[in-house]
């Protein structure tokens, strides 16, 4: 039983290419935990936790499978220890460790946690990095600070530049940075039918829900007996091969398009590979070429937007946010600049809500344990931000429901690009709309409860008043923000009795919103 080292892999962690794998060392023993800490830090999706304990526990097999010493822990090993520093002691005396060594965790508080443990062991402890992000951890200083907006284009832009890609020379491939102007359509009636069947998995769950449900763990979202979510690296290649064949051709053009319409409207054009990338299965490197040969082999039937459009999500936007995560932790959880304090409403937990719109992508997230950016941005993060709900509760929600979330991707994401709620750090200006956005962006309005043209009456999309109710609170805030300027000399020149009665009415609904 014994293991002169101890090592310590994290469920995100999962990357077989890691260097520790080189070698077979009857010395090391790897120890992978089903976490009671990690289960209930918050009330997480069902579907997110069998999907990362059946990844977990493939990757303890496939680790075992090459000769490695394995030390897979489930729940019901786990169930006696505190948390993770106890298990880590308590593990480096069943195997008379000498060394114990983590690689970075992703999360502050992790790491926060494993640092401190080098306190309560009498043995050497290490943090080595975790060999996935593309711009390594020592050099995130020189480019993020804390509590200063960076501007996420020209990190991008290094980004390209660094890695030689889309690049021709030092000009970008096009003479063009992005084609964000290009990645803003919406769904015709003739586009519906072409939307392709998603890829999912049928990995059998029932061991892992057994577990979770013998140790009472609080969970949200549907139950599913299957996991359709990658759980190895294998299955993750196969969705990444299926993305580049089948979706990557309209990735660009239909990103921020939304439909009810479509069996597969929870899937669209999205490649859903965030999970495998999160918890490492695969690398963003690798994942950035072989979208570009497809590209390259495609013949111009994957165009240029389509493929600059995809690259900016995981070179530009995934390594930025990581950079503002740990510029700006921990005080980035406190981060409340529009002082907003209203509940969730009880309709984020079931999708009981009469907007369609919202119960859409709601109640596609509880089934699916995902929804894609402009839902999460524009639909959720957009009616939070104009209800004012308090930014904790809407980290909860988000970091629980959503098969990818981890803090260090979902914290920004909301408070910083949904909630505004750092003042300005990552966005310039709120992500604030009214109804007339999501008609234009989907098809959420069509046989809507709610009419979108109206902004006040027991009809009106409630949306609407919101909105303008949300500019008129924050004036003082958004009055010498020229990006603000547009909204704020519209409401100025609204006469003062239309102005009283869209705010009587905003106020009416902030007080009932769980009756929306």
């Amino acid at each position: 039983m014994k293991a002169k080292h101890l090592k310590l892999i994290l469920g995100d962690q999962l990357n077989p290419m890691h260097s520790w794998f080189e070698r077979i060392d009857d010395d090391v023993v790897y120890v992978i935990a089903e976490l009671h800490q990690e289960a209930n830090y918050t009330k997480h999706h069902i579907q997110k936790i069998t999907a990362f304990f059946a990844a977990m526990n493939d990757f303890a097999r496939q680790l075992e499978s090459e000769g490695h010493r394995v030390c897979y822990l489930t729940l019901d090993d786990t169930a006696k220890y505190q948390d993770l520093p106890e298990l880590i002691k308590a593990l480096v005396l069943t195997y008379n460790s000498e060394i114990f060594t983590f690689q970075r965790p992703d999360e502050y508080r992790l790491r926060a946690q494993l640092s401190d443990i080098s306190n309560q062991l009498n043995l050497p402890v290490y943090e080595v990095d975790s060999e996935h992000f593309l711009l390594p951890f020592e050099e995130l200083p020189s480019h993020f600070a804390a509590a200063t907006h960076v501007r996420m284009e020209n990190f991008y832009r290094f980004m390209r530049k660094r890695f030689s890609i889309l690049m021709n020379g030092i000009k970008p491939v096009g003479d063009a940075w992005n084609f964000d102007a290009n990645n803003r359509q919406s769904f015709k009636k003739s586009d519906i039918n072409f939307i392709p069947k998603p890829l999912v998995f049928e990995t059998p769950a029932d061991d892992y829900l057994q577990r979770i449900k013998k140790h009472n763990i609080q969970t949200i979202g549907f139950e599913s007996a299957r996991i359709a979510y990658p759980i190895n690296r294998q299955q993750s290649l196969v969705l990444l091969d299926f993305f580049c064949k089948h979706q990557l051709a309209n990735f660009g053009n239909f990103q921020d398009a939304m439909t009810a319409a479509s069996p597969y409207a929870w899937s669209l054009y999205h490649s859903r590979l965030s999970f495998s990338l999160n918890c490492k299965m695969l690398s963003p490197m690798e994942v950035i070429q072989v979208a570009l040969l497809a590209y390259e082999n495609s013949e111009g039937k994957i165009t240029l937007p389509q493929i600059e459009g995809f690259i900016r999500q995981i070179l530009g936007w995934r390594e930025y946010v990581r950079g503002m995560y740990w510029a700006n932790m921990p005080n980035y959880a406190e981060q409340n600049f529009l002082s907003a304090n209203r509940n969730l409403p009880d309709f984020f937990w079931n999708g009981n809500t009469k907007m369609h719109c919202l119960k859409s992508a709601i109640s596609q997230s509880l089934e699916h344990a995902y929804a894609h950016h402009i839902q999460r941005l524009m639909i959720t993060g957009n009616f939070a931000l104009l209800a004012g709900i308090a930014p904790n509760q809407v980290d909860e929600w988000y970091l629980g429901i959503y098969i990818d979330a981890i803090e260090w991707v979902e914290l920004p994401n909301t408070r910083s690009m949904a909630l505004f709620a750092d003042g300005g750090w990552i966005a310039t200006k709120p992500y604030a709309a009214s109804g007339n956005y999501v008609n234009k962006m989907s098809d959420y309005c069509k046989g809507c409860h709610y009419n979108v043209k109206e902004k006040v009456g027991p009809n009106a999309c409630p949306l609407n008043s919101l909105y303008w109710n949300f500019i008129d609170k924050n004036y003082d805030k958004f009055a010498s923000n020229h990006r603000m300027s547009f909204p704020v000399r519209n409401w100025d020149k609204m006469e003062q009795a239309k102005k009283s009665e869209i705010i009587e009415h905003a106020s009416e609904l902030l007080n009932n919103l769980s009756s929306l």
